[in-house]
C-alpha cells in the first residue's frame, strides 16, 4: 500500500508493531460487530490479522499524526458486488474507526483521500462501499463522501454469530466523483 496523507492522518501499510493499537478498538464490543466480526479475545488474534493485513496488502493502518497512533483502517478491497458491472476497474473500500476517534471527521477525511488515489492513481472507474443497516456511522460517512446507495441485500454474518442481515450497497464512479469535486 503507498503512503498516503491528509492534513491529520497519515494511511500507511501495516507494520508489525501495530498490534497493540489495533487490539486496542479492535477488542471493544461496538467495533468488529457494525462491520460483521466478533471483538478480538486476545492480542494473539489481532496479531493474526495483523498479518493478514500485511500478507494481502490491501489495507491501510490509519495514524493521527499528533498521536503518532493507529486509530483505524481503510481497505481497498477486490470485490465486485454488481455482476453486471463486474467488467469495470473497481474496488470496495471498507474502514473501522476507535470510537474514541468518532465525531471528529477523521473516516470522511481518510475515505476521500482513498477516493481519489484510487480515481486519480489506480484509473478505477467504479468504488463500492457498503455496510449493515444498523450501522448509522457508517452510513454517515459513506453520504458525507458522495457515495449514492445502489441496491441491498440479506446476508449472513459468518464471522459473528450467523444471523441474517441487511446490507446496503453504495456506488461512486469516477464520473460521479469529477462532478462532486
Amino acid at each position: 500500500m503507498k503512503l498516503l496523507e491528509t492534513e491529520r492522518l497519515f494511511l500507511r501499510p501495516w507494520q508489525k508493531t501495530d498490534v497493540a493499537d489495533l487490539y486496542d478498538y479492535a477488542k471493544l464490543p461496538n467495533v468488529g460487530p457494525q462491520a460483521g466480526w466478533a471483538p478480538h479475545q486476545n492480542l494473539a488474534e489481532s496479531q493474526k490479522i495483523l498479518e493478514m493485513f500485511i500478507a494481502e496488502d490491501d489495507t491501510w493502518a490509519v495514524v493521527l499524526k499528533e498521536e503518532n497512533k493507529v486509530i483505524g483502517a481503510v481497505g481497498l478491497h477486490d470485490r465486485k458486488p454488481k455482476e453486471e458491472l463486474a467488467h469495470l476497474p473497481q474496488r470496495e473500500i471498507g474502514y473501522v474507526l476507535h470510537p474514541d476517534y468518532w465525531g471528529n471527521g477523521y473516516m470522511p477525511e481518510a475515505v476521500k483521500k482513498v477516493i481519489d488515489f484510487s480515481f486519480n492513481e489506480l484509473k478505477l472507474a467504479l468504488l463500492w462501499c457498503g455496510h449493515y443497516d444498523f450501522n448509522e456511522k457508517s452510513r454517515r460517512v459513506v453520504q458525507k463522501v458522495g457515495f449514492q446507495f445502489e441496491f441491498e441485500k440479506e446476508t449472513i454474518l459468518t464471522r459473528l454469530d450467523h444471523s441474517k442481515v441487511i446490507e446496503l450497497f453504495y456506488s461512486l464512479s469516477a464520473s460521479d466523483n469529477e462532478i462532486n469535486e
